[in-house]
């Protein structure tokens, strides 16, 4: 089953101890690359975040955001005068050693994680909250590259449909354009008025012939066609070799045309590489 990169969710939750909304946002990437914006008082969240995306997901830039608003009334917020003499005693420091640093005002003081501290508010359940509250974000965020997935996945086996029927056209074809060239020959030496040599003018279309004949090519077309389809039914990433099949179709269509040798042939190369591109611009999208 093909999964997308391209997904999002938010979720949210209501308590007597305050509210909490997270959203993911996850978007094409070569890698799997997360990104975390957390309270300073759900910071310890990051690393179950980080590890959960990472059993789950293979690739994509995902965005985790959290917002975390307590309930009026049930807490009060005190500085913790141990932290934040730390913290000045640092500061008296770095003003000895570089007397032009600008030093921050009481507001970022106060910003400094563990400087301003609250009682009355029972973190351990906002963390379990926060805790159910990405699963289920990760569950959805999961259900929604799953069914974008299935939409690219069917997106692309229309195009590899269209590359079939090109492929029994050029097929079909082929014993039509090798009798036009032999004839043109033919008709090439007549005009010549001279005495022809029948071993010759076999050898000439025999070596035409094995220029003209893309059977191969369309024999790698249909492999080629039928490995993508069989990767589209596949567990896990399936991006990276998907990208690698349009590389293969990519050159088989570029040597089919080549070697054309009349224009309908040379017409369904070029309608080739338009399916091929369309498919390789969606499969950017695959995980």
């Amino acid at each position: 089953m093909a999964y997308s990169m391209t997904a999002f969710t938010r979720q949210t939750q209501d308590a007597d101890w305050g509210s909490l909304q997270l959203e993911l946002r996850s978007v094409n990437q070569r890698y799997l690359e997360p990104h975390f914006r957390l309270p300073d008082s759900l910071r310890d969240l990051e690393p179950h975040y980080r590890d959960a995306l990472r059993k789950h997901l293979s690739r994509g830039k995902v965005e985790c955001t959290l917002r975390f608003e307590p309930t009026h009334g049930n807490t009060t917020l005190h500085v913790n005068e141990t932290r934040l003499a730390t913290l000045a005693q640092a500061l008296e420091t770095v003003r000895a050693q570089v007397p032009d640093a600008a030093m921050p005002d009481a507001l970022a003081l106060l910003d400094h994680p563990g400087v301003l501290e609250s009682d009355g508010l029972d973190l351990e359940r906002v963390q379990h909250a926060a805790h159910a509250l990405f699963d289920a974000a990760l569950d959805d965020l999961i259900a929604g590259r799953a069914r974008e997935g299935e939409r690219l996945a069917a997106l692309i086996r229309e195009r590899l449909a269209g590359i079939r029927d090109l492929v029994a056209e050029v097929r079909a074809h082929l014993p039509a354009i090798l009798d036009n060239q032999r004839q043109q020959l033919t008709d090439r030496l007549n005009a010549f008025k001279a005495e022809l040599d029948p071993q010759r003018i076999e050898t000439e279309i025999a070596l035409l012939a094995q220029k003209a004949d893309v059977a191969e090519e369309l024999d790698r077309l249909e492999t080629h066609v039928a490995e993508v389809e069989r990767q589209l039914t596949q567990k896990g990433p399936v991006g990276r070799r998907l990208d690698f099949l349009m590389q293969e179709l990519n050159r088989e269509a570029n040597t089919l045309s080549s070697k054309s040798i009349v224009a309908d042939t040379t017409r369904c190369a070029v309608e080739l590489k338009v399916l091929i591109e369309q498919m390789r611009e969606q499969i950017q999208n695959l995980e």
